[in-house]
């Protein structure tokens, strides 16, 4: 499980005529509403033509379905995806097994279907139909907290939707240091931003002094901007332009945050070679991350003070 997951939404689950009256839909998006925008992405398969199908006038939107997608697309929270079967589906269960195909390509958290398809695909473990959605054991294992080692594969691994997917990320953590061991696989997160054919903004945030307490030492902006610059080296320009870094005086907790998702996490970015290191992710609730992002805010400035800020370039 990860804290940012995959779905898929089969084009009945939409449409107010799959429920059994427009106050059962209501409650049954509503639901699914409130985990969509918060912890979810909704693949849109064949490369749009998923989205493209709401523009028909056949279909017969549940306002409650109008509202979910209209915000899905605002919120950057659809994920294009290749066609796989040959054909562009013509009914809910053509794209149920769109879904099901596009799941051996890449794998998605569960496929969501109204009830009449569900029930034709109720042996699949992978589908599940909106008024059965509990029964589901993925749906059951949804939480707001992983548990996971302190290696970068493991961080790759929970963080791919985060860095594939994102329009802004900023990865606040005050001890992160290029020149440091346990900070030098970080580079390999940049790396998976950098195969997108969008870049988005990307911040790295960290504090002005090197260490903590008695031992702390105080290192000039000007000697943070030569390291992040050596130790980034190896990109190109556009991805360069990209990336500022912001380096504060004082803060302590740590956070990955993006236009997706907020997540806290305890021990930063850093790695650890121990296999028995072990550390806690938490998912921020939306109002926490955006509280979050301001604290951060260059035009804000009202928890922390600015010392300095510089791009790559």
């Amino acid at each position: 499980m990860t804290l940012l997951s995959e779905y898929s939404l089969t084009p009945g689950v939409f449409d107010v005529r799959s429920y059994s009256s427009e106050e059962v839909g209501d409650l049954y998006l509503q639901k699914l509403k409130d985990v969509m925008l918060n912890e979810g992405l909704v693949r849109d398969l064949r490369n749009g033509e998923w989205k493209q199908v709401f523009a028909d006038k056949d279909i017969s939107l549940h306002k409650r379905g109008k509202e979910l997608l209209k915000k899905l697309i605002k919120q950057n929270r659809l994920k294009s995806f290749l066609p796989v079967l040959p054909h562009k589906p013509k009914s809910d269960d053509g794209w149920c097994e769109e879904a099901l195909a596009s799941h051996q390509k890449e794998s998605l958290m569960g496929i969501i279907t109204a009830d009449e398809t569900g029930q034709r695909y109720k042996d699949n473990i992978l589908v599940a139909s909106i008024n059965k959605i509990n029964n589901a054991p993925w749906w059951r294992e949804r939480g707001s907290s992983v548990r996971l080692q302190r290696s970068i594969t493991e961080y790759i691994e929970h963080l791919r939707l985060i860095l594939g997917c994102s329009n802004s990320i900023m990865f606040i953590d005050p001890n992160i240091d290029p020149n440091k061991p346990n900070y030098r696989d970080f580079r390999k997160l940049i790396d998976g931003i950098c195969e997108r054919q969008h870049i988005p903004l990307i911040e790295i945030h960290r504090k002005l002094v090197d260490g903590s307490g008695r031992q702390g030492k105080m290192v000039s902006v000007s000697e943070w901007k030569k390291r992040f610059k050596d130790y980034f080296y190896f990109l190109d320009d556009k991805i360069r332009k990209k990336i500022e870094i912001f380096i504060w005086d004082d803060f302590h907790d740590r956070y990955v945050i993006s236009d997706l998702i907020g997540i806290n996490l305890p021990q930063g970015i850093d790695t650890s070679k121990e296999p028995q290191s072990i550390t806690t992710w938490t998912r921020l609730k939306r109002t926490d991350r955006d509280d979050v992002q301001r604290e951060f805010d260059k035009a804000c400035q009202k928890q922390h003070t600015l010392r300095g800020k510089f791009s790559l370039l």
